[in-house]
């Protein structure tokens, strides 16, 4: 029964919960409980909050008994990338420099779902300060993939986010985006993964890498579990400065609509010359569009410039406002960072001002190019990585790190993306693309992702970990 519980959708759950067919206490119990058989195989809390869900949950519990049911979420289990704030509940961003720190209150998209009712059950494993790869002196040992816990590296940097979803060990996470850490976790371990717009979920409270590429959004098993917890969370907070005053659309009003008549755009260039045509991933990603054209969409090919072009702009950017963030601490903590990401972070320091000037002004002509590409498509789509989850070793997976990154591209840009699942590799490895669109139209590419999840069995299938 744990089993079954825990692997129901949001969308599905909300209903039962609402009906009181489902108690919210039962439900928060399936979940802890999963969590106290699993975890230790795969790592991906660093902080279970037992005691303060349970008191969530029986709250939930009472105000659904009297008539005050709040919305989808609520008496929903979540979890959040531990670089997000909590009020009285560690913040540690895996690292040893923060192993101590006790936020004095949530960060805007924690008090969001909490008020719209979601039942945190505590904080989730990432990369360091969600940086560099994993390495051997972190605080935590580092997550990993629920589809082969032996073989499988999470991606980065929301790893404990995508990990404990796949695994049934929470029904949404939180995760933060500055060059693809909620898409590639989630494309590694076969989830959706959804980055909003710049400026459309607000950043208040989250521990920054790039002040002006990060990006906070959700990671669940479906699309429109996804849009269900943007509908939470979006919105505009005058405390962010990149916080966009706009109206939030209702994100799940047209997602069973369809797709005919849609005009996607396929940027193939990015990825073929690096994968063979007869490529697991690359065959896969060929049968997602087969089946975007049997829904109805039109497709075409479209190119854009070269992923380097890109890769160059978000690299500098990124790395000189990751060290204006942690200069003090890098001076005076140098030891408390793990070795790969001092490695990483140390030349940050040496980007000279007229380098990073230039790559903004490079980034404005990007966004611009982008957009002018985007007048004639509702939305694009490509490859979200290059493979499946590589294994698990003492190195870093190389080909994951050193190919130019296929999703960076929308940081720069600032459009939303999501990573959905397109199939299995032969060692029943998740595959994903990512759908592209309009900068504040999360609502088109939820209703394609949808759509074509609705399609296809990819959703039906999760990881085996009793």
């Amino acid at each position: 029964m744990t089993g079954e519980l825990c692997y129901l959708s949001i969308a599905e759950t909300g209903p039962l919960l609402k009906s009181q067919q489902l108690s919210p206490v039962q439900l928060t119990n399936a979940f802890l409980n999963r969590i106290e058989a699993i975890d230790s195989r795969i790592h991906s809390f660093v902080l279970v909050t037992r005691e303060e869900a349970l008191r969530q949950a029986k709250a939930v519990e009472k105000e659904i008994a009297s008539n005050r049911y709040r919305g989808p979420m609520h008496g929903i289990p979540i979890g959040l990338k531990d670089l997000i704030e909590t009020a009285a509940t560690r913040t540690t961003a895996h690292s040893k420099v923060l192993i101590d720190y006790i936020p004095s209150e949530d960060a805007t998209a924690v008090s969001r779902l909490k008020d719209a009712g979601a039942v945190l059950l505590g904080k989730l494993g990432c990369l360091e300060f969600a940086h560099g790869s994993p390495s051997p002196d972190q605080a935590w040992p580092p997550v990993r993939n629920p589809w082969n816990p032996e073989h499988g590296f999470t991606g980065g940097s929301s790893t404990g986010s995508a990990a404990a979803v796949a695994a049934g060990l929470v029904m949404g996470a939180l995760g933060t985006d500055t060059g693809g850490s909620i898409r590639n976790p989630a494309s590694f371990c076969g989830i959706a993964g959804l980055m909003p717009t710049y400026g459309r979920v607000s950043r208040k409270g989250v521990i920054p890498y790039s002040f002006s590429l990060d990006h906070c959004g959700p990671m669940a098993w479906t699309a429109e579990d996804c849009a269900i917890m943007l509908q939470a969370i979006a919105g505009y907070d005058p405390d962010d400065p990149g916080s966009a005053n706009l109206p939030v659309p209702d994100y799940t009003a047209a997602l069973n609509i369809g797709i005919r008549g849609m005009r996607i755009g396929v940027i193939r260039h990015f990825y073929e010359s690096y994968l063979p045509p007869e490529d697991e991933t690359r065959r896969a990603f060929e049968a997602a569009l087969q089946e975007l054209t049997k829904l109805g969409a039109v497709l075409e090919d479209v190119k854009l410039r070269e992923l380097e072009d890109y890769d160059d702009c978000k690299v500098i950017i990124s790395e000189a406002e990751f060290f204006a963030v942690h200069e003090k601490d890098l001076l005076e903590r140098f030891e408390d960072y793990g070795a790969n990401l001092r490695f990483r972070a140390v030349p940050g320091g040496l980007i000279r001002a007229v380098d990073y000037i230039q790559a903004q002004r490079q980034r404005r002509k990007l966004v611009a190019e982008m957009q002018t590409l985007f007048a004639g498509y509702d939305a694009m789509v490509t490859l979200c990585t290059y493979g499946p989850a590589p294994k698990v070793s003492t190195d870093e997976p190389t080909h994951f790190f050193q190919r130019p990154n296929l999703t960076a591209v929308f940081n720069v840009t600032g459009n939303p993306a999501i990573s959905i699942r397109t199939g299995f590799d032969r060692m029943r490895l998740p595959l994903a693309m990512q759908i592209i669109g309009r900068p504040f139209d999360e609502a088109t590419i939820l209703r394609i992702a949808h759509a074509y999840e609705q399609a296809t069995p990819w959703r039906r299938l999760r990881p085996s970990l009793m």
